[in-house]
């Protein structure tokens, strides 16, 4: 995808041809940079610290912080290290698993001096294959934006979305996002609705950002307007992401996305969720009982940041001083309430049996 008209991904190899570069997404949507990591514990702090997020996009930061931990320590126990340090920065997304287990798999039947050639092959891989899987995400989905489309007769498509599920989430055009962007590149006239994602605001400071700057139409409303909008006709689907799926079809997504589901089921709008292969987790049959929910700090949601008037950008609270908060970064969406999902190999129903008939070769474990 584009910002002012120059193509980026979300992460890449400078021309040194060793050091990681990356977009600080801390800094969006009021400043554009990037950031060099250059050692595992720089790659550990991104993932940690939200510099980068979304569960394809950690998949990939963790790849290349084993390629830089390689550089330092080639060695079994380097190897072992570092991956158990990446593993351990974000317990919901199950795409930081699959990258380090995958990368393992590439890099530890290398002999020592061949290690660090390896690492860099497989991640540089890991990012192409994620580009392609989010094509073929964005394929599928404009199928439905298309249908949708039909079904107003040519009018406008509102959709509502829930954080961000976009190219900044992934290495390029996204989960969620892409069928958005491909149906607006195709001229069909589509209007997001930005959910604001409190309390980090990924919807307002991400969402917002890239449609914008792709040009798409879109409104941030506030978390809590979503049940109201469908209420009076003004959503004609859902399409959020996801950072875990479990084998029957629940789904682990930003805190509230299980809110927006209730709203649609009761409204009779379509709720959709894109995910690649790689945020399926086999293992799990109950979302709600088996996945892991990470708790974030309190600040999170006793402060914000934003702009001033005189541009200035500061931090201030917005809670009673004395009260505790809580901050569970994810809820489940049980399956009942997803109309389909959307993947790299077509449109499954939100079941085990739906994901197996696209994902066959899962069915013997």
């Amino acid at each position: 995808m584009k910002i002012d008209g120059t193509h980026y991904r979300t992460i890449w190899v400078n021309e040194d041809g060793w050091s990681v570069e990356i977009i600080d997404q801390t800094k969006l949507p009021f400043s554009f940079e990037t950031k060099t990591l250059k050692t595992v514990d720089d790659a550990a702090r991104a993932i940690k610290d939200m510099l980068v997020r979304g569960a394809p996009l950690i998949g990939a930061t963790a790849a290349y912080g084993v390629c830089l931990a390689m550089r330092d320590d080639a060695s079994d126990a380097g190897l072992e290290e570092a991956i158990a340090m990446l593993g351990a920065t974000r317990p919901t997304a199950v795409n930081l698993h699959w990258a380090l287990e995958r990368m393992r798999a590439a890099v530890h039947p290398h002999g020592h001096n061949a290690r660090m050639e390896a690492a860099y092959k497989e991640a540089a891989a890991i990012c192409d294959d994620d580009v392609e899987i989010c094509r073929r995400i964005g394929e599928n989905g404009l199928t439905l934006i298309e249908a949708a489309a039909g079904k107003n007769e040519g009018g406008k498509v509102n959709i509502l979305t829930h954080c961000n599920a976009g190219w900044l989430a992934c290495v390029d055009w996204g989960t969620a996002l892409a069928p958005i962007y491909m149906a607006h590149d195709k001229g069909l006239d589509v209007h997001v609705w930005v959910d604001e994602t409190r309390p980090r605001n990924q919807g307002a400071s991400l969402t917002a950002f890239e449609l914008g700057r792709h040009g798409v139409p879109h409104t941030i409303v506030p978390d809590n307007a979503g049940g109201h909008l469908m209420q009076h006709g003004l959503v004609d689907m859902c399409i959020v992401g996801t950072d875990r799926t479990t084998a029957t079809g629940d789904v682990a997504n930003k805190i509230g996305t299980y809110l927006k589901a209730l709203a649609a089921h009761d409204n009779d709008v379509p709720f959709y969720v894109a995910l690649p292969h790689t945020t399926i987790d086999w293992t799990l049959d109950d979302g709600v009982a088996g996945i892991p929910i990470e708790q974030r700090s309190a600040h999170e949601v006793t402060h914000l940041t934003g702009r001033t008037d005189t541009g200035e950008i500061v931090t201030v609270q917005v809670s009673a001083p004395e009260s505790g908060a809580a901050n569970f970064g994810f809820d489940v969406t049980p399956s009942r309430y997803v109309t389909a999902l959307v993947t790299e190999r077509g449109i499954a129903e939100a079941s085990k049996e739906g994901l197996l008939k696209l994902y066959p070769e899962r069915k013997n474990g």
